[in-house]
C-alpha cells in the first residue's frame, strides 16, 4: 500500500458525525469514492455530428478584463484575442470554481468541482481514478497533444493519460532556462530560450507534422502570465510610460470589509507588502501586459497556420485563463478569493462552422463546462458524472435552461495562511461569500448596483432574506455534490507568513460583533 497523502475531515450530511478519511496513492483502495474510470472510455456518439478539430489555449492568471476590446486600461493590446472575440464569441460572464492553478486545471480536464476531483492546492498529487476528457477524445479516434504547463498537484512533468504527444516542464517552470529543461514525450530536452516562444514553436511544429487523417486536439497551456512577470526582450518597457488606473476599491478602511481582507493588505498577497517587497501595482500590471504580448503573437501564428491549411473555420479555437488576478482591488493582489477579479476569467472562442461571429454569451459559464462542451464538439455525449454543461446551445442563441447560480470554493492553505476557506454562490445579481474557520463577517454584494463589490450588504436592513436564501442554497449545492467536507492535506511547500513590522496595525474587529456589557 502506498503512502497516504490526502486527508479529509467531513460529514455525510446534517446531524451526521464527522470522520477522518484518507486515500492511499497506490493500490486497489486508491480509487476516489466518485469513481470515474471504468476501463471503457468509449462514449456514445451524437447522431449526425461531425467531429471538429479543437485548439485550446490556456494562460495563467490572465484576468477577465485584460484584453484590448475590454478597454479596462487604455494601453492594453491583444489584437489576436480581439479578433477571436470579434469573429467568434465572448463569454462575458465566465468564471472558475476555484481561483487557483492546479484546482482550476483539474476542473477544466474533468468537469468536476475541486471537492470532487480533490486537487485542492498546488502541492499534492492527483487522486487516483480521475479521467481527463482528452482520454475520451483519444478513444474516439482523435490525435491529441499537450504542450506547456501541466502543474496539477505535483512538481513532475511526466506524460499524462490522454495525449499522444507531450511537452511540459517541472512545476511552474521559468520564462528563461533554469537547467531543468523540458519533457518531450518522456525525454529531457533543453529549454533553449524564452519559454512562451518555445512553447509556441512546439505547437506549430506539431500542427505542421499532422497528416490530417484524424481530427485533433491541441492543448497549449502557457506559463504566462504567471508572476514574476518577465516580458520577452522585444516587448520589455513597451508600457513603461503609460498611465495605469488604480482600482477604486484599493483604499483601506472600506465599511464592513471583513477583518481578514483588511489585514491581508500587509502580507505576501497585499498591496502594502506585496511579495514581501515594495512592488508598485501599476508598474507590476504594465509588466504583466508586456509579458502577455508574446502569447498573443503565438495565437496569431496558430490562426495563420490553420488558415493557410484551410482548417481555421472548421476548428474550434478556445482561449481562456485558469483564474483571474487582482491588481489592488480590495487592497489585494493574486487570486484565491471570490471577488470578481479573482474568479472571473477571459474566455473567447471561434468556429464559424459551429456558431456565428460577434456573439456575446451573457449566461454564467465556468471552467466546469469546458470538458462536456468539447466532448460535444467532438460529437460525443458527455458522461453523466460531469458537473459541467455543454455550452453549444448558448453559442447557437437557443433559449436553453441554464444554471441560475455558480458554486465557488477555495480551501485554506498553510502556505498562504492569510486567506481563509471561502465558499460562495454567484448569481446574476447577488453574490454571497461565506468564510470557514475565521472569526469574521461574511459578505453579500448586489452586482447590479455595485459591480465593484465595494458595499458589503451582509448586515444591511432589507437583505436578511437574501442572505438566508443564499446560505441555504450554498449548503444545498455542497451537499448535492458531495462537498460537505474540508480537505486537510499534509503540509507541503514553502510558507509565506510574514508581515511588515513597519506597519504593525491590525484591522479593527467588526463593530457588528462587539457588545458593550451593561454596568
Amino acid at each position: 500500500m502506498g503512502e497516504r497523502r490526502g486527508v479529509l475531515l467531513g460529514s455525510d450530511g446534517p446531524g451526521r458525525p464527522y470522520a477522518m478519511v484518507s486515500f492511499p496513492t497506490e493500490g486497489p483502495a486508491a480509487e476516489p469514492a466518485f469513481r470515474t474510470r471504468t476501463g471503457d472510455l468509449a462514449l456514445p456518439r451524437r447522431p449526425g455530428a461531425r467531429p471538429r478539430n479543437i485548439v485550446v489555449i490556456l494562460t495563467d492568471d490572465h484576468r477577465f478584463d485584460a484584453m484590448g476590446f475590454m478597454a479596462a486600461q487604455d494601453f492594453v493590446e491583444t489584437p489576436t484575442l480581439d479578433r477571436i472575440a470579434r469573429e467568434g464569441a465572448h463569454f462575458r460572464n465566465a468564471f472558475v470554481t476555484t481561483a487557483l492553478c492546479s484546482p482550476s486545471r483539474a476542473t477544466i480536464f474533468t468537469g468536476l468541482y475541486a471537492h470532487q476531483h480533490r486537487v485542492v492546492d498546488n502541492y499534492h498529487p492527483i487522486a487516483p481514478g480521475l479521467v481527463f476528457f482528452p482520454e475520451y477524445l483519444q478513444a474516439a479516434g482523435y490525435e491529441t497533444a499537450f504542450i506547456g504547463k501541466w502543474h496539477m498537484g505535483l512538481e513532475g512533468d511526466d506524460p499524462q493519460p490522454g495525449f499522444d504527444h507531450w511537452v511540459s516542464f517541472r512545476g511552474q517552470g521559468d520564462y528563461w532556462p533554469n537547467g531543468d529543461g523540458l519533457n518531450v514525450d518522456g525525454e529531457r530536452v533543453p529549454q533553449d530560450g524564452y519559454l512562451t516562444d518555445q512553447l509556441n514553436r512546439f505547437a506549430l511544429d506539431w500542427l505542421e507534422s499532422r497528416t490530417r487523417e484524424k481530427p485533433f486536439l491541441l492543448f497549449l497551456a502557457h506559463k504566462a502570465v504567471h508572476a514574476e512577470f518577465y516580458p520577452a526582450p522585444r516587448h520589455e518597457g513597451r508600457y513603461a510610460d503609460r498611465t495605469f488606473r488604480y482600482p477604486e476599491t484599493m483604499a483601506p478602511g472600506a465599511p464592513d470589509r471583513p477583518m481578514w481582507v483588511e489585514n491581508q493588505r500587509n502580507s505576501w498577497h497585499g498591496v502594502d507588502f506585496a511579495y514581501h517587497d515594495g512592488v508598485d501595482i501599476g508598474d507590476y500590471y504594465k509588466r504583466y501586459m508586456e509579458t502577455f504580448l508574446s502569447v498573443d503573437e503565438g495565437v496569431a501564428d496558430i490562426l495563420a497556420h490553420l488558415e493557410e491549411r484551410g482548417e481555421l473555420d472548421d476548428t474550434l479555437v478556445l482561449y481562456m485563463g485558469d483564474n483571474g488576478f487582482m491588481f489592488g482591488e480590495h487592497g489585494l493582489i493574486d487570486k484565491r478569493t471570490a471577488y470578481e477579479e479573482s474568479m472571473r476569467i477571459p474566455m473567447i472562442a471561434r468556429c464559424p462552422a459551429l456558431f456565428d461571429g460577434g456573439a456575446v454569451v451573457d449566461e454564467v459559464v465556468a471552467n466546469l463546462d469546458v470538458a462536456p462542451w468539447l466532448l460535444g464538439v467532438a460529437g460525443l455525449e458527455p458522461p453523466g458524472w460531469m458537473e459541467g454543461r455543454d455550452l453549444a446551445p448558448l453559442l447557437r442563441g437557443e433559449r436553453a435552461e441554464w444554471r441560475d447560480s455558480l458554486l465557488y470554493e477555495y480551501y485554506w492553505e498553510r502556505n498562504f495562511p492569510h486567506t481563509p476557506t471561502v465558499h460562495a454562490v454567484r448569481e446574476d445579481r447577488y453574490k454571497y461569500i461565506h468564510f470557514h474557520g475565521v472569526w469574521d463577517i461574511d459578505e453579500l454584494y448586489d452586482l447590479q448596483e455595485d459591480p465593484l463589490e465595494s458595499r458589503n450588504l451582509i448586515f444591511s436592513p432589507g437583505h436578511e432574506g437574501i442572505v438566508e436564501r443564499m446560505n441555504r442554497k450554498l449548503f444545498a449545492m455542497l451537499e448535492a455534490t458531495g462537498g460537505l467536507q474540508i480537505p486537510l492535506p499534509v503540509d507541503e511547500g514553502e510558507r509565506y507568513m510574514l508581515r511588515n513590522a513597519a506597519t504593525p496595525d491590525m484591522a479593527a474587529f467588526p463593530s457588528v460583533l462587539l457588545k458593550l456589557l451593561a454596568r
